[in-house]
């Protein structure tokens, strides 16, 4: 499975927030997903670093970049995708994953719940901090879509909803 994390930048990202994304991604990793991220710092990195930490080979991290080069990109990754597209970027995370699990997260991690939204992308919330995941846990964008901002409070709860 392709799973998009998105959330914080390092601007936003507490030291509880950046241990919860760095356990999440040592979860994720040793279930050899495949894993996609914006390749910058904050949750991204957390996420990345948690993955290559939790020693399965099979499990990925992609960074899609927004910048022309890798330059700036977190130390984790696997393979990195400079787009030179800015946000835009955030629409090829989106539609690359197959799910999404939001961690916080200001007006960056507001569009790529929306372009989940859009495309009809599940996306699993973290309700343990403030930002956008917390405030759209639950919640209906428009009437387009239905039931696909889900939210979670834990690690177990969230190795629940992926298993179902």
């Amino acid at each position: 499975m392709q799973i998009g994390v998105i959330g914080s930048n390092s601007s936003q990202c507490s030291k509880d927030l950046y241990d919860f994304a760095y356990n999440l991604g040592v979860l994720l990793g040793k279930k050899g997903n495949t894993i996609l991220n914006g390749g910058m710092q904050g949750i991204m990195e957390a996420v990345s670093k948690g993955v290559k930490d939790s020693g399965n080979a099979e499990s990925l991290v992609v960074g899609i970049l927004p910048f022309e080069t890798a330059q700036n990109a977190n130390g984790y990754l696997d393979i990195k995708i400079p787009t030179g597209i800015g946000y835009a970027r955030n629409s090829i995370l989106v539609l690359s994953s197959d799910i999404l699990i939001a961690l916080g997260g200001g007006a960056g991690t507001l569009n790529e719940i929306s372009y989940a939204w859009q495309y009809g992308k599940k996306v699993y919330c973290y309700t343990g901090v403030e930002g956008w995941s917390k405030k759209l846990a639950g919640q209906n964008l428009d009437s387009r879509n239905d039931n696909l901002l889900i939210g979670f409070n834990s690690l177990e709860q969230i190795e629940k909803l992926l298993c179902q």
